[in-house]
């Protein structure tokens, strides 16, 4: 079975550092000289909680189209992010910034700038754009950052997720997440015939594109997982010949057969490796976790006992996974070996717990409860302790997945009505900045690819 093969942009150049280019004429008339980067000061420390968002002073970039597009998909990645608040650019009073000058900081001081970025878009001969930017410290009054990348102009919007994560990494010391994808199943017509269709998209929700068919009362296609390369994706179809585990090379659009079992086939995904994919296999009533091994097509069974085991995810360094099993009763959390062993149950008494997966930082794993009425979406250390619950509604909620920096957690959340159905939505780590992600129709099964660069 083939799909046609997803667009490709041009490659983008590795990223420069810019120096500060200034003529001795510039410095002398002017009276200043800058400072070198490396005693910046200005952070953030998003590692205590709730904190009040930084501000920053994002400038139209200039140059010609897409110079204020750019611009302005930095400044919505940063604002959502919860961490970082844009000032409104009718407030600025430098304007037409050009990225070679340093700012007068006077200015940006006034309005309460913390962080100033400027950026320039100059096409090349050869068609190609060349975008720069340059991070500034408005209270130190220096240089934190500078780059500048050569692209072809189709992939400016990623230039744009690139140089927000630049600014999130220079200002929080972590790396950002806005460079990445995410893969879903989208969801159209009547709640009693809906069409589903594995379709990827930006992590802001554009550049959305459709990459399997889409039957209407045909194959049913769930849980889309990326690859830690993010170039292939696998899920599972169910259709008139049963439940099939498919790869899907998003390169060359060619899916393969990864296997088909006699009985129900749950939760497939792959191993931090990318060489096993692990997923739930039913038979006699019960469901176990095995392992399939993409290289050599060799089975391994993990859990033997008479319950359902499914959900499975692996920790980042592929030691340990975290699954969901009704072995006590009620569905809840347990954490094993990779091999098997050492099964040990990790949530509490209250409630079922459902959908763990692991945080790409290994410090927390996020899941789905449901108790008393009321759907959450929270977290836990892998031993279970530290419980916290970030959202809870009384509207189906389920299916967490990690940002690629373990900071954000996107799921779907049901829209109650006559025609309801799934919507995308993302919370940090606070619980505090919650928001919903755009998609065209109805969504679900979300899962976040890794960082693309």
């Amino acid at each position: 079975m083939m799909f046609p093969a997803a667009a490709t942009a041009g490659a983008i150049e590795p990223r420069r550092p810019l120096k500060r280019r200034v003529a001795a004429f510039f410095a002398v008339m002017a009276g200043i000289a800058f400072a070198p980067a490396a005693s910046a000061q200005l952070n953030i420390d998003i590692n205590r909680g709730a904190i009040d968002p930084l501000p920053i002073a994002i400038t139209g970039f200039l140059g010609e189209d897409p110079s204020a597009m750019i611009s302005q998909v930095v400044t919505a990645d940063l604002r959502r992010s919860g961490i970082f608040a844009p000032l409104d650019p009718a407030t600025f009073i430098q304007r037409d910034l050009d990225p070679d000058a340093e700012p007068r900081f006077g200015d940006w001081r006034i309005i309460n700038a913390q962080a100033l970025l400027t950026g320039r878009v100059t096409p090349q001969a050869d068609g190609r754009l060349t975008v720069q930017f340059r991070l500034w410290d408005v209270a130190g009054g220096q240089q934190l950052d500078g780059q500048q990348f050569t692209t072809t102009p189709q992939n400016w919007r990623r230039i744009a997720h690139i140089i927000a994560d630049a600014v999130y990494q220079r200002l929080t010391g972590e790396p950002g997440y806005f460079d990445s994808q995410v893969v879903f199943v989208d969801e159209t017509g009547p709640r009693d015939n809906r069409v589903k269709r594995i379709a990827i998209m930006d992590q802001d929700g554009a550049n959305l594109r459709y990459i399997t068919a889409g039957l209407s009362g045909g194959e049913l296609v769930l849980t889309p997982r990326f690859s830690p390369s993010s170039r292939e994706i696998v899920y599972m179809a169910f259709r008139n010949e049963g439940p099939r585990v498919l790869l899907l090379d998003l390169t060359t659009g060619r899916t393969e057969l990864v296997g088909s079992w006699a009985g129900m086939t749950f939760a497939p995904r792959f191993s931090p490796d990318g060489q096993k994919v692990i997923m739930s296999l039913q038979a006699d009533g019960n469901a176990s976790l095995w392992t399939l091994d993409l290289r050599t097509g060799q089975q391994q069974q993990l859990t033997n006992t008479a319950a359902i085991d499914t959900s499975p995810s692996y920790s980042p360094d592929g030691r340990r996974i975290v699954f969901t099993s009704d072995r006590n009763g009620a569905p809840h959390l347990f954490v094993m070996n990779a091999d098997g062993s050492g099964v040990t149950r990790i949530s509490g008494f209250d409630g079922s717990y459902s959908t763990p997966v692991w945080s790409p930082r290994g410090d927390l794993i996020a899941f789905t409860k449901q108790v008393g009425g009321q759907f959450a979406i929270g977290v836990m250390r892998p031993d279970g302790s530290g419980e916290r619950i970030l959202t809870q509604t009384d509207v189906v909620q389920e299916g967490p997945t990690w940002a690629p920096n373990g900071r954000m957690i996107m799921f779907s959340r049901e829209v109650p009505g006559a025609n309801s159905g799934p919507q995308l939505w993302m919370v940090d780590l606070t619980g505090t900045n919650i928001q919903r992600v755009p998609t065209p129709g109805f969504a679900s099964d979300p899962a976040w690819s890794p960082l693309l660069n």
